[in-house]
């Protein structure tokens, strides 16, 4: 056995999504990053372990970007017919790939060394190489759901529901209760062109009888995501293994009532068991008390924080504690606004000063969580982390220290990095805002307005047939450090056959399923020209472009300079949201 110490300043512990992001943002910001998790992939609920697909805020155009969009682009460029190890492999390479993050894979957290109210250092063994790690940091963040690091450092945390009285929350309970909700193992299926029989194992559950699924509907369009225990028990964090015994008792046992119980099995007789998880995914645990906690009521009131750095749109989609074993149904979707804001305050713990919080640990009440649990609400939130945490290891600050001083600069490098934040703008370079700005077809000047996508009835953005220009011209010579432009990929793409939805992967396999691709409105090549003299010169091409945001360094003098679109992956015109020079 060996033990090694690394040296870091910030430590993520966590690798589901919102772990994932909050360390890339920081290691892209320069902070030197360690991203530690127990698993052997990354994704959490959504890796190829558990297989739940991403849901994130409803309507129109409110799909989350930045660092999310990234990897989902990413994903339908290399992963056309929806396989969980090359979505494993897409997670992988971003943080394996990553300047200034080091990964560690299978390592368990389980001991943190604390020097009063900071963390100075946590341990994890790693099965897999019989290692002791020691990390020191200035800065953790905890990415882990289950909110393993509130139980090891001493830091506030709740778990269960709230009385209603706490908070005035109309869906809480009269009285607090330490119930959850609960965990949940998927299967999904594969249809093939002849029959396929199947014969449950002699442990499973028998279900002969519609009514004995207690009012679900097993069908072809659903994730089964109501074969869900454990939130009655009083201790969620403490029974995964016994709720895993029960949940595939059930799970065997309702693809045997499709097969050879349902009244209408003979739907199903191609379909086959094509995979089982074995590892429940979990929707609760500790939740860490911050300086703010979010509320139903602050959901329910669309969230208009001043210190908004990162957002929800789901309802408060509370499932009942029994889960399977409620009658008539899983959940109750108590509506909430698209989107809501989640505050600044709410990311990091209120008593242990250097140590930020994302995901569905973060702080808020169970009703409010209920909401913000979904994996592209917590990228939001882990995208918010990591670069407030790069932030705060710059300038030597605190979590809270970043509140204090740097909630500007915060906000504005995070929608630099194209993450939305909801009743706020982007600032302008004043380059490109002092510049003469025009286009060969339209008007361009949506695309230094500071919102990257529509929004608040304003479409936001530039269209033009392939080849046509916007061009900024300077007064006087400038040189030129960097052009950043948005792409339009279609913020309410359709990626499953069977209906629209934000969905990242498919939760089942159909015959003849169309391929993924990338959305055909984004824009696919490229050039950005400079005058100088009086003469256009090509400065940059970019061919194949997958991106929604894309960064080009430049260091030129120019008169002016000019984005060509010259193709996109379908669509007859060029869609922008911005072109900004600086």
């Amino acid at each position: 056995m060996r033990n090694l110490d690394h040296q870091f300043d910030l430590c993520v512990v966590g690798g589901g999504m919102s772990g994932l992001c909050a360390a890339l943002a920081a290691a892209r910001h320069g902070c030197g990053t360690a991203l530690v998790t127990d698993r052997p992939v990354l994704g959490g609920n959504a890796s190829s372990e558990i297989r739940m697909h991403i849901c994130g805020a409803h309507g129109e155009n409110m799909r989350e970007t930045g660092i999310l969009e990234e990897l989902l682009l990413e994903n339908h460029w290399r992963n056309p017919g929806s396989n969980f190890s090359i979505w494993d492999s897409v997670l992988y390479g971003a943080a394996a790939g990553q300047k200034n993050l080091s990964l560690f894979l299978n390592c368990a957290v389980t001991e943190a060394r604390m020097d009063g109210g900071r963390v100075n250092a946590v341990r994890g063994w790693q099965t897999t190489s019989e290692t002791w790690h020691t990390f020191r940091a200035g800065l953790f963040a905890d990415c882990t759901g289950d909110g393993i690091l509130a139980a090891l450092t001493g830091a506030e945390f709740r778990v269960g529901r709230e009385a209603r009285h706490e908070h005035g929350e109309s869906i809480a309970p009269d009285v607090a209760d330490a119930k959850t909700m609960g965990a949940s193992c998927l299967m999904q299926l594969r249809e093939f062109t002849t029959p396929q029989p199947f014969t449950a194992p002699e442990w499973a559950h028998r279900y002969t009888r519609p009514e004995d699924l207690n009012g679900r509907l097993a069908s072809l369009y659903d994730n089964f995501w109501w074969i869900e225990v454990g939130g009655d028990s009083g201790d969620i964090l403490h029974v995964t293994e016994e709720s895993r015994a029960e949940l595939l008792k059930i799970v065997f046992g309702v693809f045997d009532h499709m097969k050879n119980h349902a009244p209408d099995r003979e739907r199903f007789a191609n379909w086959a068991l094509d995979w089982v998880g074995f590892l429940p995914g979990k929707r609760e645990g500790r939740r860490y008390v911050c300086d703010h906690m979010l509320t139903q009521n602050d959901v329910e009131a669309e969230g208009r924080f001043d210190d908004l750095v990162a957002y929800g749109g789901w309802s408060m989609d509370d499932h009942f504690p029994a889960g399977f074993y409620h009658p008539g149904g899983g959940t109750i979707f108590h509506p909430a606004p698209s989107p809501f804001g989640i505050p600044y305050r709410s990311l990091y713990s209120r008593n242990i000063e250097n140590l930020f919080c994302a995901g569905r640990c973060h702080g808020a009440t169970h009703a409010a969580m209920s909401a913000t649990r979904v994996m592209g609400t917590c990228a939001t939130m882990g995208q918010a982390v990591g670069t407030a945490a790069a932030i705060a290891a710059r300038d030597g600050l605190t979590p809270r220290g970043v509140l204090q001083s740097r909630i500007g600069p915060l906000q504005q490098a995070l929608m630099d990095d194209d993450q939305f934040l909801p009743w706020r703008a982007r600032e302008i370079p004043a380059l490109s805002r002092r510049a003469k700005f025009s286009a060969d077809h339209g008007d361009p000047e949506p695309l230094r307005n500071g919102v990257d996508r529509p929004f608040g009835g304003a479409e936001n953005n530039w269209r033009g047939p392939l080849g046509s220009a916007v061009t900024y011209r300077f007064d006087a010579p400038a040189r030129l450090s960097r052009a950043r432009v948005v792409f339009d990929s279609d913020l309410n793409r359709a990626d499953t056959i069977e209906h629209p939805s934000n969905h990242n992967m498919r939760f089942r396999q159909p015959l003849n399923a169309p391929p993924w691709g990338l959305p055909a409105t984004l824009v696919r090549d490229f050039r950005i020209e400079v005058e100088r003299c009086g003469k256009w010169e090509v400065l940059a091409t970019v061919r194949g472009n997958r991106r929604r945001l894309v960064d080009i360094p430049l260091d030129t003098p120019a008169d002016a300079a000019r984005l060509v679109c010259e193709s996109t992956w379908g669509a007859p015109d060029a869609r922008l949201f911005a072109f900004d020079l600086r």
